[in-house]
């Protein structure tokens, strides 16, 4: 990232009018900075800086860009800038950028892309949503098993140019179906007469075009790769997913997830860049979710209203009760959904997991029970039942809390829902009614002068 200093030396520029200076400090800039600079401009400024890019840069600035920076440049420009761009681009980027862009603006681009550009552009747009093929490119290296080392070191120089990577390369047949995978490395060390049907590692990890994106995170963990190839149904190589293509899916999956476990519906647009209706109408629906589940909570207190009447004193305690036991719920709801995203947890692991949390929630009640009863007798000298009462509520609902936080996001992944939704607000609400059950219930049972409503 350029410097705040240099930032305001840019901007100078424009406003000036250097253009020539201006073309030399972009000419010296990354691509990443020059486009986050571009998206600092107003219309006309991004436009100008675009136009003073050299041909070779331009195309990897543009795939930087935002969708409403891309598609007024794609407005902008000529139908034979525009082509260029097109065919420069690589598939996966140009595929993200259609997704985003108006019907009308879709239609120029593809007019203006020659045929087998067009071909793979509508091939990639017909896949399912969020699965592999919608984010894997095209550009790879693709070998016959036939070839020597010399052979295939000749076909990388004269094809690699344009590939998304070149280390890692995929041998194939003449139908394109996938024999094996092997690195530069590999070939670097061998003769060059060697084939490379001797050094190819035919144990292939490879994806479906219709995997859902997670897996392919949970894939490139697990083994560690920088490349992950993707067939079809009929182990057909179509194309690659990358580790900067994982990154990608990994940064949108967690917002996601982060948005469900605070109660908002996902918004792919940036918070700055969301209009407020939108952004609104996104937190509208889990509001009035949990408004409406939270009416619960005070039917459980409606019903024990003579357990209030009869000592006062119990509705100082509410608060910390459903706090504490909301708290513990969501400590346990966090780490499952986490253990689950990275693939460390399985809806199989459900008994694992009800063991571990009554024991964590059996130490950890003890502890803050133990902290309570001290601090009770402190405040009310001489009432023992009272603080008996308060401690064996928080200790029961500590258990119930962890225990329903650990397994309610599994249960909603093995029923195909997101386990995200059964986070921190959720499971709050349904921990709070039950936290009241349990203390008004054990109240009624341990003092005198109570009785059930």
């Amino acid at each position: 990232m350029y410097d705040e200093i240099k930032n305001k030396e840019l901007h100078s520029l424009v406003e000036e009018k250097k253009f020539r200076l201006l073309r030399d400090e972009l000419g010296d800039m990354n691509e990443f900075d020059v486009a986050e600079f571009m998206g600092e401009l107003d219309a006309q400024g991004s436009l100008i800086v675009f136009r003073m890019l050299p041909k070779e840069a331009a195309s990897s600035v543009f795939a930087f860009l935002e969708p409403q920076n891309q598609e007024h440049i794609i407005k902008s420009i000529t139908d034979k800038e525009l082509s260029y761009i097109i065919e420069d681009l690589y598939v996966d980027d140009m595929v993200d950028m259609l997704e985003e862009l108006p019907a009308n603006v879709v239609k120029k681009v593809i007019n203006n892309a020659n045929p087998s550009t067009r071909t793979l552009i509508n091939q990639f747009l017909k896949y399912p949503a969020n699965s592999a093929g919608t984010v894997m490119t095209a550009e790879y290296i693709g070998l016959r098993k036939t070839m020597t080392v010399a052979e295939a070191f000749d076909y990388i120089r004269k094809h690699g140019i344009d590939k998304e990577t070149i280390y890692t390369c995929y041998v194939m047949d003449a139908k394109r179906v996938l024999e094996g995978v092997l690195t530069i490395k590999e070939m670097l060390i061998n003769p060059d007469t060697t084939l490379l049907v001797d050094i190819m590692d035919t144990r292939v990890v490879k994806a479906f075009t219709t995997t859902d994106r997670e897996e392919l995170v949970d894939i490139f963990n697990k083994y560690s790769l920088i490349a992950l190839p993707i067939v079809d149904h009929e182990n057909r190589l179509v194309g690659i997913v990358t580790v900067d293509d994982v990154v990608d899916v990994m940064e949108e999956e967690a917002t996601e997830d982060f948005e469900k476990m605070a109660a908002m519906l996902p918004s792919e647009k940036p918070y700055l860049k969301t209009g407020v209706f939108e952004l609104a109408k996104n937190r509208i629906v889990w509001l009035l979710v949990l408004m409406i589940s939270g009416m619960i909570t005070g039917n459980v207190l409606a019903k024990y209203e003579r357990a209030f009447a009869a000592l006062p004193l119990l509705v100082t305690f509410v608060p910390m009760l459903t706090g504490t036991g909301g708290n513990a719920g969501s400590q346990s709801s966090t780490m499952i959904i986490r253990g689950m995203v990275i693939g460390e947890i399985e809806p199989s692991d459900a008994l694992r997991v009800f063991w571990k949390e009554g024991m964590v929630s059996i130490l950890v009640g003890i502890v803050l029970g133990a902290a309570n009863f001290i601090r009770l007798i402190i405040m009310y000298p001489g009432e023992y039942m009272i603080s008996l009462t308060v401690v064996l509520s928080l200790f029961a609902t500590i258990i119930m809390a962890k225990i329903i936080g650990g397994i309610l996001p599994l249960i909603a992944k093995k029923l195909n829902f997101d386990p995200a939704i059964m986070a921190a607000p959720l499971i709050t609400t349904i921990v709070d009614a039950f936290s009241l059950i349990i203390y008004f219930q054990i109240a009624i049972r341990l003092l005198d002068g109570i009785k059930p409503a």
